[in-house]
């Protein structure tokens, strides 16, 4: 046994028969599994998933995705619901309060919510058409104002509506789009293309993101940005488009009201598009190709220009982040973040039927997770380094609680060791692996793979890079201020079932329950699964906490040069 593996073992025995609160181990996940003669480290580090954790976690989920929680959207009576509750489970696990004497972090945040009449009119010469809300077209803004309108904008496709100058890339060269309607595509050349050459090939890059496409049209100066929906590179279907876009928006409360943005912000679908640019005389197709190769360059869509007026009802409101910490015996001021998102997508007035967004999966699991991973902490003996557990808002409305605490964090963020990020556990039983978000980041996956061999299990990149997940979860904030992240994704290998059982029930979740109101808890879900790797999580955890090491970016790390800037700090 290797050094590293001996120190996971001795951390999971360390719960198992040299608990702080317990040495029996009578009360402890798992104890009616294990006998006395198998707690040795070479058995106990192979302890998977147990019936305790998945009771806590059914506890936990059940209540949290419950109606009455009304789908726990930022700043709405489900929002008081969700942080009472969490502050209420810390409290009864004895642990203390993350921010000073408050186990609350205030967040500004500005709800706006767009009316859904609003029309998107395109009119040229030779063409003309009215795009409805909803079925054809979705439409908001990020200014935090009562009314917007784009009249008479000049339209401009502008491909992938990038500006990379270490790729050599520049979509807006030789073209000035103050106050047009630019028409982007999402993803980036690399998928479009599968070169891994071109930008990061299959796996997609920040540049591919739909928020960075929305920043850069409002650093060019456009009036409004389209974004064309396409199912595959956009990672999700126009449902998904639709129903995140309609009903209240959540953003970070701005001085200016966000008037450097683009006055509009939205979606375009795939025939919507395609119409536009045949009205103009143009190949949606032949222009797409064209855009995934070098040197492309904007095009104008003959003399068709875009009008559309939206009225917003705004509410400014404050929304929480929720923090608890066991400090550290040894090193106090150095920090272990688990994190997870409580938020979901609340009720929707415009969706007919069920109308609450449960967001049972996404992310009652990892909030879940979170509290479960806290009691494991206080059953194990005390941690060297502080422990935090962070339970953001809004990562729904584009991780904006894990980016007020990254901007305004509590603990210093060069003595911040590492963010170990939750966000959807599986609920559909064991897998032999365990899969590795942005893989190839930080030596965490050196910790994480040691993890993984107590359970015989194997570590794998994500299978669909395409999809950007790295940039969709709130390590990515961490990330960006150069905090290691680690991030997994739930398994595909089922041990009962195998791969392409597992990888049909991932799709299933993406197709028929991802940002829906079907998204709900199931009592039969089988979270031995989600048991299973929050030992994981449990693990890294627990070895990041007792050793004086930094773990680091790789080389080549696009995150790697931020965090060196503040080694001097750390040594």
């Amino acid at each position: 046994m290797s050094f590293p593996k001996l120190l996971l073992a001795m951390s999971i025995t360390s719960i198992l028969v040299g608990c702080a609160k317990e040495p029996s181990t009578a009360n402890l996940p798992g104890a009616d599994e294990i006998s006395a003669a198998d707690v040795t480290p070479a058995v106990v580090s192979t302890v998977t998933a147990t019936s305790e954790i998945e009771a806590i976690l059914h506890e936990h989920i059940a209540v949290l995705a419950s109606d009455e929680f009304e789908g726990r959207a930022p700043a709405t009576p489900g929002e008081e619901k969700t942080i009472a509750y969490l502050e209420q489970q810390f409290k009864d696990l004895g642990i203390g309060p993350g921010n000073g004497d408050s186990y609350f972090q205030s967040v500004a945040v500005t709800e706006i919510t767009t009316s859904s009449d609003a029309i998107l009119q395109l009119q040229g010469s030779d063409y003309g058409a009215s795009f409805n809300y909803g079925e054809e077209m979705m439409v908001g803004t990020q200014q935090q104002i009562p009314f917007v309108t784009v009249q008479g904008s000049e339209v401009v496709f502008v491909g992938y509506g990038i500006v990379a100058p270490e790729r050599n890339w520049n979509d807006y060269a030789n073209i000035d789009v103050t106050d047009k309607t630019v028409i982007i595509l999402v993803n980036d050349p690399g998928y479009a293309t599968q070169d891994p050459e071109v930008f990061n090939g299959n796996s997609m890059t920040y540049y591919g993101r739909w928020t960075y496409k929305y920043e850069e049209a409002a650093r060019q100066g456009a009036a409004a940005a389209l974004i064309v929906h396409e199912t595959g590179p956009a990672g999700y279907g126009w449902d998904v488009v639709s129903g995140s876009w309609s009903g209240p928006q959540i953003g970070l409360e701005a001085e200016n009201l966000n008037g450097d943005r683009t006055e509009i912000e939205g979606w375009l679908t795939l025939p919507s598009a395609e119409a536009v640019f045949d009205g103009a005389g143009l190949n949606y197709q032949e222009l797409k190709a064209a855009a995934a190769q070098p040197g492309f360059e904007a095009v104008p869509l003959a003399d068709i220009k875009a009008s559309v007026s939206i009225e917003n009802a705004v509410r400014t409101s404050e929304s929480k982040n929720v923090i608890a910490a066991i400090p550290g015996s040894l090193r106090p001021d150095e920090t272990v973040i688990y994190t997870a998102h409580w938020d979901h997508l609340g009720v929707n007035s415009e969706t007919e039927g069920d109308n609450i967004y449960n967001g049972a999966a996404d992310n009652a699991t990892g909030t879940a997770g979170l509290l479960a991973l806290a009691k494991l902490h206080t059953q194990s003996t005390a941690p060297e380094r502080t422990v935090v557990f962070l339970a953001v808002t809004a990562e729904e409305s584009g991780l904006l609680g894990s980016k007020w605490y990254a901007e305004h964090p509590i603990y210093p963020i060069p003595t911040t060791v590492a963010n170990i990020n939750i966000d959807v556990l599986n609920s559909v039983g064991k897998m032999n692996d365990v899969i590795v978000v942005g893989a190839g980041s930080s030596e965490l996956e050196d910790y994480l793979e040691d993890a993984a061999a107590t359970q015989s299990r194997y570590t794998e990149a994500e299978p669909n890079p395409e999809r950007g997940y790295y940039y969709r979860s709130d390590h990515f904030n961490f990330a960006k201020v150069g905090v290691p992240s680690l991030y997994l994704d739930t398994g595909e290998d089922s041990m009962e079932f195998g791969p392409e059982w597992g990888a049909q029930q991932a799709q299933d979740y993406t197709d028929n329950r991802y940002h829906k109101p079907s998204d709900e808890y199931d009592p039969s879900w089988d979270l031995s699964g989600g048991a299973q790797d929050l030992l994981l999580y449990f693990n890294v955890g627990k070895r990041l906490t007792n050793t004086s090491s930094f773990p680091k970016w790789r080389e080549g790390n696009e995150f790697k040069n931020i965090r060196d800037q503040t080694q001097a700090l750390r040594n």
